[in-house]
Order: C-alpha cells, then structure tokens, then sequence
C-alpha cells in the first residue's frame, strides 16, 4: 500500500461531506414535523451545522476500510452506514457539550451554547430543546439504515450493530462520569471506560458494519475486531487526554487544562498524581476540580509534568498500545486483502503521532 491513512482520509472526506449535505437537504421533506413548528427546523438545522463542521471523518474511513478488506468492488449500504455512523457521532457530540457545559465544538457554537444564545430567557427550553437535537440525531441514526434500499437481514444487522454501539456508549458516558468519583482509578478502569465510551461506536460498530456490507460474518472474527477496536480506542483517549495538558490550544482551537479544570481523572491526570509528591501534588491538587484555574496555573502544572516525565511516559505507552493493536492487525492477512490489513496496521501509530 503506497497511500499514507491521510491521503486515504481526504477521499473519504470530500466524498462523504457531500453525501452528508445532500442528505441534510432532502431531511425536511422527509422529517414527518406539523408545519407550524418553527423549533423542529431549528434543531434540524444546528445538527445540520454541527455535523457538516466535521473533521476527518475517521469512523466513515474504518467503515470503508473495512468493506475494503474483504472486496475492492464498489458495495452496496456503505452510504447509509456512513450516515447512521456520523449522525450517532453528531448524537454524542450534542450531549458530550451539555454535559461539559462546552461552549464551542469544532470551532463553532455548541448545539447547547447556540440554543442558549437563541431562548437567553428561557434556560429549561434552551438545555430541553439541546436534549431533544441529540435524540433526534440518535433516531436518525438508527432510520437511515432502515430506509436503506438493502435487504431486509443486512439492514437489520447493520441496526442491530448501531443499537449495540449507542447503548455501549451510554454506558460509557455514565461510567465515565463514575470515575472521577474514584480518588485513583487505575489503568484497568479507565481502559473500559474508553472502550465503552468511544472505541465501542468509533471503532468497532464501523468495522462490523463496512464487514457486513462486504458480506462477510464479523461475529465470526468478535474476539480479535473487539481487540483491535479497544486497543485502537485506549490511543485516542491517551492522545486527547495528552493534548489536554501538552497541546497547543491554537493549533487545537481551544484551550489546554479544561480536564484540570473539570477534576477529570484522565490518564495524563493519574499519571501526574503518581508522579509527584509533597508541594506539587499539593499544588496538583488544588488545582484539580477548580473551574477558575487560570492558563498560568495550567502552564505550571504542565511543567511540572514534563520534569516528572509524565508526557514522555504518555507517549510511550500510546505507542505501547498502538503496536500492540498493529500486530492485532498484522494476523488478519491470511484471511484479507493485503493492502486493506496493511492500512489497519498503520492506522494505530499515525493516530497517537498525528499533529491534527
């Protein structure tokens, strides 16, 4: 395989924003809403602006790599997957920005931010309304591939996976929230709390999905596509929790130390607790959970980090977990096409090493 996973990405990307624009432009006729109601296009039209601010469009590139394992022949169901995927994703990003309290997301307002924007004086329909867009992204999710023109097992299969995958989610999202109530999770907790949180519905449900578009048992490979899936999922949550210390919040479009600022128990969080003693974990401490910690604060809890070593030690156990996901990848060959495992394989690494 020549093509490097970005050059794969922006394929992908152009061709799917287009296909999500195209599906957003033809919802109103298809959403059965009284005439008269002037919030049911409201809500349609922040989810339309929320999802079409996408970035790479990783999960539409897995389901499509996946497909690509078993056939190189154009198949069938691919699009309404990739809508059912990225519409989930918009579902999570509604509800991940009200709970958060977020006020931007892919440098734009929030879905909640823009409705509080909307009813100033009315909080309880502006946080009611931003529950109410999320749920209806979730149900569009899970309607697009029972619309689908594919036969009636394969849709079933493909909502099956997506129902599995939201309710997967939401178990994460609750543990998620259960783990900065525990004063030390170790790394076993916040593993699953990963795997249920992203790498579940990220990963994982595109794989079993591209799979069976392709025609192919993906229950039949469940142990080594649920490895490779939380594996591939535990990189991306060290990554952003790295960044959320040592990034550069202009190059990421928002500011650095917002878990700090939360009392989040991150993995960069837990290793830097571990890491220090006496003043600065005092100092750690005080800061953790204060939502008015100032950038200075920040930069000095970030020092002190990188002379405990903690980024260095994030970085190797991000690149740890991504050969160990790589050579998950590396046994599919016998089975599937080269160059599609040999993209699988590179995946991993290019994730955690990425500068965007």
């Amino acid at each position: 395989m020549t093509e490097q996973p970005p050059d794969r990405f922006a394929g992908y990307e152009r061709r799917f924003n287009t296909l999500f624009a195209e599906y957003f432009d033809t919802l109103g006729t298809t959403l059965d809403a009284p005439s008269f109601s002037r919030f049911t296009p409201d809500c349609v039209e922040l989810l339309r602006d929320l999802s079409l601010r996408g970035g790479k469009r990783m999960r539409v590139v897995l389901l499509h790599e996946a497909a690509r394992l078993v056939t190189d022949e154009p198949v069938a169901g691919l699009d309404a997957a990739a809508l059912s995927v990225e519409l989930l994703q918009t579902h999570g990003l509604v509800h991940d920005d009200l709970i958060d309290d977020s006020a931007t997301r892919r440098g734009g307002p929030s879905t909640y931010y823009a409705f509080r924007e909307k009813f100033p004086r009315h909080p309880r329909a502006a946080l009611a309304l931003t529950v109410l867009a999320g749920d209806l992204a979730l149900a569009l999710s899970l309607r697009v591939l029972l619309e689908a023109r594919l036969p009636v097992e394969l849709r079933q299969a493909m909502v099956e996976v997506q129902t599995r995958a939201a309710a997967d989610t939401f178990v994460g999202q609750i543990v998620d929230l259960e783990r900065d109530f525990t004063a030390a999770p170790d790394d076993d907790l916040l593993h699953t709390v990963a795997d249920h949180k992203s790498a579940r519905y990220s990963v994982l449900a595109p794989l079993r999905l591209g799979l069976l578009a392709a025609g192919a048992r993906p229950d039949a490979h469940e142990p080594e596509l649920s490895r490779y899936a939380r594996l591939v999922g535990i990189c991306g949550q060290m990554r952003d929790d790295y960044l959320d210390l040592f990034g550069d919040a202009a190059a990421m479009g928002k500011p650095t130390g917002t878990d700090l600022r939360e009392g989040r128990h991150t993995y960069t969080v837990v290793r830097l607790l571990s890491a220090v003693s006496g003043p600065e974990r005092a100092f750690v401490q005080q800061a953790l959970g204060d939502p008015a910690c100032t950038p200075e604060t920040v930069a000095k809890i970030r020092a002190i980090a990188e002379r405990a070593g903690v980024a260095d030690r994030m970085r190797a156990d991000m690149r740890r977990y991504a050969e160990q996901a790589r050579e998950v990848a590396a046994h599919w060959r016998p089975r599937w096409r080269e160059d599609a495992v040999a993209f699988f394989e590179r995946l991993p690494r290019w994730s955690v090493e990425r500068t965007a």
